[in-house]
């Protein structure tokens, strides 16, 4: 029996190997030798097999498990019984996640281990419950990923039956989101077939009562599967009996191989016998159903080669990067992980824990993430150059200085700061390597005003190792490039132009940093208050008095032993600890001890009902009544149930038994419990205020902690010491202000509008004109009415030292000013670093202001104008010709449209028949007469719409020759149609007064066709 948590006052985890003597019923304990520099992982919730290798050595396998110093162990640890050592073996094949509470079992024909579900550490620093399944071939030392089984679980229990691995209950439950209704307490009932790599839900248990339990334990005996104990809420001591067919009852070859789920049998010529009655070859013999290669998206959760290539999901690794199906094209693939390169970063993931990261010198754990990484083959890594303490990359790509800065944040860098004579030779010889292209590159230099230029690194310009090339910087640029001609330097640039390449900069990985000493495990913290003190790293459980991490809260306390814990803030470990009356009364077990002072004062002490109690003796846990600990005699006063009427925390007198007369010591409240504004602290029971300490810019701080709500935005820290340089305010609030940094010709909009504005009640601006040759014009407005100062002075260095500003304007209770102050009365020519400071005060939130400082032509640049002018006209025909376009093409689908619309409705006409009476042996001269007498007879007539016109159809009689009968195959007769004007028609025209015609029997509704 190996490792596991004993349950003592420290409650920490071993690594004691105990032997149980079956014949003398007696317990011994051994200690191992460890081979080599190994490891010897004290683990729980592992678990453990004995079998015989082929080298005939007997040794006892541990699996995984959780280190209370090392973490989830994904390691494999053995035992050699019979030389006592200790190993940790090197693993082959998949790389595989250790955990928590999983099941494994043992197969004699296959000499693998099957190990299933567990509570692990997941991809992005999380922790959870898997229903992963391995196979590990302990000769071999070979791991393999199986068929998932679909429910994931810990603390199950798992047996191995003909074949089949029998999976029972568990805890599916990991309070987390993820659960989705799990439940705590499992009765389901698994089989996993071995040959076939299949899966199976087995009826549950139905028995008279509840069967849902976890943490219980499973043996085979005699074939069958019994379970005892667990927990369900309760503490279990029953027995449950399993007993799976027997493959002897199958006298068909059909029914025997078909005996599962549960089951596993063969066919042994004429009789079915179980799986385990045969040989290793049986497996080859099994029947399985055909298996096909699993789906892309379900081979894209294996991130690393072996894994998925070490697997039966039927996976391949394509072009060195992504696992696919292995149905699915690749170009460059690798099936056999025996073809692998394994890579530190797939090594050094798994391992969740400082100590554990620190024993592998290729890893190094990053204290901010909270995971393991993979330390760098080179220093800098591919494509970057080590010069002194930084790593440079130059890239030849053309981009703008954002998107340039993009580009380097993406390689976990920044622009380059040159602030080193080493940096800039070496990138000036790296751009006269460039022999095809021109590169004049970005570097991490860009203007903050008008007279300071600042790297990225926040390192000040000194224009010493690199230096601006002549006529620079010009008043357009706000960053800066390199430029290699006949001489080096810099020139600006605005910031949206695009640059021939860029300099980007990340800081050197030191290689020992994953040598840097660990913090100390949570599990060896002894106290609350050192247990907490590295924020949510570790939790503190008052009840059984144990540090644990976070992360493994949920296996340390997996029966809900821990009543109560803190991950901040500690309770008082006794009733010492209590301050107020109020706080003491509520744990069970103090009592609250008055002073005679009338003011509230007292102290908390251990008590009952009957008075204070104090331990018996030093090493004695019974406590015996003192009453001299609250002497009555003394006009102390013992109270247990409820408290003094009295509660002024010793700042005032009462009256009345229970009104504080008058607050003193700098104390407010009814009960004198808070300081006055302006002061911080904790008054109770005789507590001290303190007076705020907010370098003048605050009149208030937090009552309990003291910082200072700062009423200058842009002012921050604790006592209001710094300027928030990050959003682009300057100065020192030490010896003056803070001020936001403005932009000519720029507008600024500031809302103040948080809760975290709430106590601001100023903000003010500096500028400094850009053009010494032009005014300078000011407009601001706000949302409420302000104050305004505006002062000025000669140097950018003003607001710091009292009496160098200028005052130029004063106003009060204002809404909005505009002003304009001249380059000539200013001498801006003369006075280049002129500096004008702009203080708004005094007004009440939420609020918002605009405010813009400007310094326009006073004379139209006609060129400007024109081009303008030409870009919009043309941008107008542009437009002018693409509707006209789209106008055309609609009239021309309209048309198309109502041409379409006009031949359906001429089809569909409604017809009549009409009946017509020849006379039969005619004379030929009858039809040369001339013509009858009135106008012919139509056989049809079809109004239009609207009635105007009209279509007219009528027969007419062919010439037939000197036979008087038409040609063969013809009738003689022809139908003409013609369109006829029937508005000025009397109505009695439209009547037959023929019996050989016959007019329809009504007009058509329908929309006429004619036009």
């Amino acid at each position: 029996m190996y490792g596991g948590r004993i349950e003592t006052k420290d409650g920490n985890v071993t690594d004691e190997l105990w032997v149980f003597n079956i014949p003398s019923q007696s317990w011994s304990t051994k200690t191992p030798t460890v081979l080599g520099h190994g490891q010897q992982y004290a683990v729980e919730g592992h678990s453990a097999h004995i079998m015989e290798l082929d080298s005939k050595d007997v040794v006892m396998i541990i699996i995984f498990g959780y280190s209370a110093i090392y973490g989830y162990t994904s390691s494999i640890q053995e035992y050699h019984i019979s030389s006592n050592t200790w190993l940790v073996p090197e693993t082959k094949g998949a790389i595989v996640q250790g955990g928590y509470g999983h099941t494994s079992v043992y197969d004699e024909i296959t000499k693998s281990i099957y190990v299933h579900g567990g509570y692990k550490a997941l991809p992005g620093n999380k922790y959870g419950l898997v229903d992963d399944l391995y196979k590990y071939e302990v000769n071999p030392k070979t791991w393999t990923i199986l068929k998932e089984s679909g429910f994931a679980r810990y603390l199950h229990s798992a047996v191995l039956i003909n074949g089949a691995m029998l999976i029972f209950g568990g805890n599916t439950h990991n309070d987390t989101s993820l659960s989705n209704g799990a439940k705590c307490f499992s009765a389901d009932f698994l089989a996993y077939d071995i040959a076939c790599d299949e899966w199976k839900t087995l009826p549950k248990p139905n028995l008279h009562r509840d069967v849902n339990r976890f943490g219980h334990s499973a043996v085979v005996i005699n074939g069958s599967m019994y379970i005892f104990g667990g927990f369900s809420s309760v503490l279990l001591n029953d027995i449950l009996v399993y007993k799976p067919p027997n493959c002897k009852a199958f006298r068909d070859e059909e029914l025997c191989r078909n005996a599962g789920p549960g089951i596993k049998c063969i066919w042994n010529k004429n009789h079915c016998e179980s799986w385990e009655s045969g040989n290793a070859n049986n497996i080859l013999r099994a029947k399985c159903p055909p298996k096909t290669a699993a789906s892309d998206d379900r081979c894209y959760r294996y991130a690393d080669c072996v894994s998925c290539t070490a697997n039966t999901n039927g996976c391949q690794w394509c072009d060195d990067k992504k696992c696919i199906s292995a149905n699915s094209n690749c170009s460059v693939s690798v099936r056999n992980y025996t073809k692998c390169h394994v890579r530190n970063e797939q090594i050094c993931n798994k391992l969740t824990s400082c100590k554990s990261c620190s024993l592998n010198l290729n890893c190094q754990w990053d204290q901010r993430q909270q995971e393991c990484q993979a330390l760098p083959a080179h220093l800098c890594g591919e494509g970057w150059s080590h010069i002194g303490d930084a790593c440079l990359k130059i890239n030849s790509s053309r981009e703008s200085y954002d998107n340039a800065k993009l580009y380097c944040y993406n390689l976990s860098g920044n622009l380059a700061s040159l602030t080193t004579s080493k940096e800039v030779e070496f990138v000036l010889d790296e751009i006269q390597k460039y022999t095809q292209q021109k590169v004049s590159p970005w570097v991490g230099l860009r203007k903050i005003n008008i007279s300071y230029w600042g790297w990225e690194d926040m390192s000040p310009f000194t224009n010493t190792t690199l230096q601006w090339l002549p006529g620079e910087p010009n008043d357009s640029g706000f960053c800066a490039y390199l430029e290699r001609a006949s001489i080096a330097g810099l020139k600006a640039n605005p910031c949206t132009s695009m640059a021939d390449g860029l300099v980007c900069e990340k800081p050197v990985v030191s290689p020992n940093q994953n040598a840097r000493p660990c913090k100390k495990p949570c599990s060896l913290r002894t106290s609350c208050s050192n247990c907490t003190s590295n924020g949510m790293e570790c939790m503190w459980c008052s009840s059984t008095r144990r540090c644990v991490d976070s992360n493994a809260y949920i296996i340390s306390f997996p029966y809900g032993q821990c009543l109560e814990w803190q991950t901040a803030t500690c309770s008082p470990q006794n009733c010492s600890g209590l301050r107020t009356c109020g706080q003491c009364l509520e744990q069970p077990g103090c009592g609250w001890c008055n002073d005679p002072s009338n003011t509230g004062r007292g102290h908390c002490i251990e008590g009952s009902s009957r008075g204070p109690v104090k331990p018996a003796g030093i090493h004695s846990s019974e406590m015996v009544l003192d009453s001299s600990l609250c002497p009555k005699e003394r006009n102390y006063e013992w109270s247990f149930i409820q408290c003094p009427a009295c509660q002024c925390n010793g700042h005032s007198t009462c009256i009345n038994n229970n009104v504080c007369e008058h607050c003193k010591n700098l104390t407010t409240g009814k009960q004198c419990q808070d300081c006055m504004p302006g002061y911080y602290g904790d008054p109770t029971n005789g507590g001290q205020c303190t007076a705020c300490t907010c370098s003048g810019h605050a009149n208030i701080c937090h009552l309990h902690t003291g910082k200072c709500f700062c009423t200058t935005k842009g002012i921050k820290g604790d006592q209001c010491q710094l300027c928030d340089s990050e959003n682009r305010y300057v100065g020192n609030p030490l010896r003056g202000t803070c001020y936001y940094s403005l932009l000519i010709d720029y507008q600024f909009t500031f809302s103040l509008l948080q809760e975290d504005d709430r106590h601001h009640t100023a903000i003010n601006f500096i500028a400094n004109p850009e053009q010494s040759n032009k005014n300078l014009d000011i407009s601001i407005n706000a949302s409420n009415n302000f104050n305004l100062n505006i002062t000025w002075s000669v140097g950018s260095t003003a607001g710091t030292i009292s009496g160098e500003e200028t005052p130029i304007v004063s106003k009060t209770n204002i809404k909005e000013y505009r002003d304009s102050f001249s380059y000539e009365k200013f001498n801006f020519r003369s006075n280049p670093n002129i500096t004008f400071y702009v203080y708004v005060s005094n007004f009440s939130w939420p609020i918002k202001i605009q405010i813009a400082f400007s310094q326009h032509n006073t004379i139209m640049d006609l060129v400007q104008f024109f081009v303008t002018f030409f870009s919009c006209f043309l941008s107008l025909l542009l437009v002018a010709a693409v509707v006209w376009k789209i106008k055309q093409t609609c009239w021309a689908s309209r048309r198309r449209e109502q041409l379409l619309r006009e031949r359906q409705q001429m089809a569909s006409r409604p017809f009549a028949s009409v009946d017509v009476a020849l006379e039969v042996g005619a004379e030929q001269t009858d039809f040369l007469r001339g013509p009858l007498e009135g106008a012919p007879k139509p056989i049809a007539i079809e109004p239009c719409a609207g009635n105007r016109a009209a279509v007219l159809t009528v027969f007419l009689c062919l010439p037939r020759g000197s036979s008087g009968a038409p040609p063969p195959g013809q009738s003689g007769l022809a139908i003409a149609s013609a369109l006829i004007d029937i508005s000025q028609q009397k109505p009695s025209d439209n009547k037959d007064k023929t019996s050989g015609v016959r007019n329809r029997k009504h007009l058509s509704t329908r929309q006429g066709t004619c036009v």
